[in-house]
């Protein structure tokens, strides 16, 4: 059970570094300040689930949680400066998080269908994760 509490944190760590990646990149694209304000705050919501990993992390390992590896940022900025290439709108960036999300969403729902012995405390940050992204997409449909 404690390796899948721990393959799940890695699993929400690496989804919300990546979140947190993507909004960087698409952040120094964004013309519109509001647009920008909305994504500080998306930013710091995947932080502050990455930071309840890392808090519970050491209870079940004395290792560091799992991010994003260098490819997959580098494959995520690659994505970002491909489709932003001839529209960089706000609406076409809102889109591009909302996709990222989506698949967030979905990956997350399936470790909890998937995981029903984790830890209260796991089970916890991973519901947290998923609504934080559910409420992200309603956020971003303002701006397509």
């Amino acid at each position: 059970m404690e390796n899948q509490n721990l393959n799940i944190l890695d699993e929400v760590n690496k989804g919300a570094t990546m979140g947190m990646d993507a909004i960087s990149y698409v952040s120094k694209k964004a013309s519109c300040n509001q647009f920008k304000q909305v994504l500080d705050t998306e930013y710091n919501k995947y932080e502050r689930i990455s930071q309840r990993v890392n808090d519970l992390y050491s209870q079940y390992s004395n290792k560091e949680p799992h991010e994003t590896n260098a490819m997959n940022k580098a494959m995520t900025w690659y994505g970002i400066q491909m489709n932003t290439m001839t529209d960089d709108s706000t609406s076409k960036l809102s889109e591009l998080l909302m996709n990222g999300t989506n698949m967030g969403i979905i990956e997350g729902r399936r470790l909890l269908n998937q995981n029903e012995h984790m830890a209260p405390d796991v089970k916890n940050i991973l519901n947290d994760f998923v609504a934080m992204q559910e409420d992200s997409i309603e956020t971003l449909k303002k701006y397509l």
